[in-house]
C-alpha cells in the first residue's frame, strides 16, 4: 500500500503541476528569501518531500501534528540539511523531525476537571484555558499566523482561532461578560481581512486559501449589542471588504462562463454563492488521507482536492450533502453545489451594510443587492416538493435531494418568507427532531456532518431562528433536548465535547473527545446562552 500511495502521489504532482514541486526541486532556490515570505506559506509548500514522506509515512497519527510543528531554523536551512541526509542508509525521518522541529505548542493550564463543578460552572473556568494571548512577531510561529490581541481556540488539536466556530463561542464569552474578549476577536477578525484580504479558516498558513461561513457581520452585530451602533461604523470597511473576497470574479461571470471563484450566475443582475477553495493540492493538515481519497475517485487529481478543500471551507467536512451518489466521498461535488446556507448569510451581510451604510445612495444600492438575493433563494434554493431550503447543483439545475439543517439557516438570519418558515417548522420537527436535539441530516453515512450527529451551532441557529418567525415552543423543545443531552454527558465524562449524538442518548459520550485540554469552544458558547434564554423568559 505505501509503495502504491507514493506512486500516486508522485502522479499526482507531475499531472497536475501543483504545488510543493518535486522532491529534487524542493531545494533552498524555491524557498523564499525573507522571513515574512517563508510565514505565508504552508508547510507542504516549505518542506516538499519531506512533508510528504512524514505525511505518508505518518510519522504521527495526526497528520495536523506535523503542519503544526515549529521548525527550529528556516526553511531553506532545514531542506539543505534532509538533502544531504535523506539517502544516507541509517536515516532516521521519525529523529530529523524530532531535531528540527518543536511539538506543536500547547500551553499548560493545570486544569483539572471537577465533578463537583456544574456545567455552566465548568464552562466559565475553561475561558482562560482556552485564551491565546496575542503573539510577539519575533521568532519563529511556524505555520502559525500571529494575531493582535487575545482570541479563544476550540480545544484539543484544535489550536487557533477558527472562523465560524468563533461566533458561537462569542456568544458564550458575551452571556459570561467576558466583553473585552469580545472585542478582541473582533478586532483580530478584522485585522486578517486588512492583512490577507478575507478571514482564513483558521490562523494558520494552511488555510490561506480558503474561508469558513461568513459570520463576521454577526459578530460585528453581537459586538453592537454590547457597545452599540458605533461598532458598524468602526468595522463598515471590514464588512464590505469580506463581501468583496466572497464576490471576487462577479465581473466576468455570465451565461458563456457561470462560475468564478465563489461566485455563480443565475440571470441577469442574479448571482449565488458556492463554496471554493482556492488551492486544489491534497489539504497539508489532512494530506494522506486527501491523498487516498484522489486515488479511489480515479477522477482528476486537481479536481477531487478543489472539492475536498472546498468542503471544508463550509466547516461541514464531510457530510453526503457535497457527494454526487450521496454516499462516498470519492464523488466529491462540493464546488458545483448552491448552498443555502452560505447564501443566508451573505444576504445578513449585505443587510447589514445596507442598515448601517451612512450615505443614502449606498444604502439603497446595498438594499437592492440584499433583495435581490433574497429573490434568488426563494427561487433557486426552495423546493416546494420537500419544503425545505435545499442545495443546488447549479451544474444540472437539480436539487440534490438531500436534506440536512444548512435548511435553517434563512430562518436564523431573516431571509425566508414566513410560508416557507412555517413549512421548515413542521419539517423540522417531523424529521429532524430526535431525543437529544436536532440529527444534521436525514441519513446515516458515517460522515461526521450527517447524522445520528448533533452540532452546537446547528442548534442554536434552529432554535433562535424559529423564534424569530414565532415557533417558541419547538424551538424551546429542541434548546431543552440538546442541553439535557450536554448535560449527560458532562455528567458522564466532566468535559464538553464538539459534536453529540443525538439519537442515541444512552452513550456514554456523544462525540467523542480530542486529547490534550478540556473544550469545546462553540459547545460551551451555546450551552451558556441557551442557559441565559431560560433566565430571559
Amino acid at each position: 500500500m505505501r509503495f502504491y500511495l507514493y506512486t500516486f502521489c508522485s502522479f499526482f504532482l507531475v499531472a497536475c503541476h501543483a504545488d510543493p514541486p518535486p522532491a529534487e526541486a524542493t531545494t533552498v532556490e524555491t524557498v523564499r528569501d525573507t522571513v515574512t515570505d517563508e510565514r505565508l506559506l504552508a508547510p507542504d509548500e516549505l518542506f516538499g518531500d519531506l512533508f510528504r514522506e512524514v505525511q505518508l509515512q505518518q510519522i504521527f497519527d495526526d497528520g495536523k501534528t506535523f503542519v503544526d510543528m515549529v521548525p527550529r531554523s528556516s526553511a531553506r536551512e532545514i531542506m539543505d540539511d534532509y538533502a544531504e541526509a535523506k539517502d544516507e542508509p541509517d536515516f532516521d525521518l521519525r529523529g530529523f523531525v524530532a531535531s528540527n522541529f518543536d511539538p506543536p505548542a500547547t500551553p499548560e493550564s493545570g486544569f483539572t476537571s471537577e465533578s463537583a463543578r456544574g456545567i455552566s460552572e465548568h464552562i466559565n473556568a475553561l475561558w482562560p484555558v482556552l485564551t491565546r494571548e496575542a503573539e510577539s512577531d519575533e521568532g519563529s510561529a511556524g505555520s502559525l499566523i500571529v494575531l493582535p490581541e487575545d482570541y479563544i481556540v476550540p480545544g484539543g488539536r484544535f489550536r487557533e482561532v477558527y472562523y465560524w466556530d468563533s461566533y458561537f463561542t462569542l456568544l458564550g464569552l458575551a452571556t459570561a461578560g467576558q466583553d473585552s474578549l469580545v472585542r478582541d476577536m473582533v478586532e483580530n477578525f478584522a485585522y486578517l481581512i486588512d492583512e490577507v484580504g478575507f478571514i482564513p479558516n483558521g490562523n494558520r498558513t494552511y488555510y490561506l486559501t480558503r474561508s469558513q461561513p461568513p459570520f463576521f457581520s454577526h459578530m460585528v452585530e453581537l459586538l453592537a449589542s454590547i457597545e452599540g451602533d458605533r461598532v458598524y461604523a468602526e468595522f463598515m470597511d471590514q464588512l464590505k471588504a469580506e463581501h468583496a473576497f466572497w464576490m471576487r470574479g462577479v465581473q466576468e461571470v455570465g451565461e458563456g462562463n457561470r462560475a468564478v471563484n465563489h461566485v455563480v450566475w443565475m440571470a441577469d443582475s442574479t448571482y449565488l454563492n458556492r463554496y471554493f477553495d482556492d488551492g486544489d493540492r491534497p489539504r497539508a493538515e489532512s494530506y494522506r488521507e486527501d491523498v487516498l481519497t484522489i486515488e479511489e475517485s480515479g477522477r482528476d487529481a486537481r479536481e477531487v482536492a478543489k472539492h475536498l478543500r472546498s468542503a471544508a471551507e463550509s466547516g461541514w467536512d464531510f457530510s453526503a450533502r457535497w457527494f454526487a451518489d450521496g454516499e462516498k466521498l470519492s464523488t466529491i461535488i462540493t464546488t458545483d453545489i448552491l448552498p443555502p446556507d452560505l447564501n443566508a448569510l451573505l444576504y445578513h451581510l449585505e443587510h447589514t451594510i445596507a442598515e448601517h451604510s451612512e450615505f443614502v445612495p449606498e444604502r439603497e444600492a446595498w438594499e437592492r443587492r440584499a433583495e435581490r438575493r433574497r429573490t434568488a433563494i426563494e427561487e433557486y434554493l426552495w423546493n416546494t416538493e420537500s419544503g425545505w431550503y435545499e442545495d443546488r447543483n447549479w451544474t444540472t439545475g437539480a436539487f440534490t435531494g438531500y436534506l440536512t439543517l444548512a435548511g435553517i439557516y434563512p430562518l436564523f438570519t431573516g431571509v425566508a418568507s414566513d410560508d416557507h418558515a412555517a413549512t421548515v417548522a413542521r419539517t423540522l420537527e417531523a424529521q429532524f427532531l430526535a431525543p437529544g436535539g436536532l440529527r444534521t441530516s436525514l441519513k446515516e453515512t458515517g460522515q461526521q456532518w450527517d447524522a445520528p450527529n448533533g452540532w452546537p451551532p446547528l442548534q442554536w441557529m434552529a432554535y433562535a431562528g424559529l423564534r424569530r418567525y414565532g415557533y417558541g415552543d419547538l424551538a424551546a423543545d429542541i434548546r431543552n433536548r440538546w442541553m439535557e443531552n450536554n448535560e449527560r454527558v458532562y455528567e458522564n465524562v466532566d468535559k464538553m465535547v464538539e459534536k453529540y449524538n443525538v439519537e442515541d442518548i444512552t452513550l456514554e459520550a456523544g462525540g467523542g473527545e480530542y486529547p490534550v485540554q478540556d473544550g469545546f469552544g462553540w459547545s460551551n458558547g451555546v450551552y451558556l446562552r441557551m442557559a441565559a434564554e431560560d433566565l430571559q423568559r
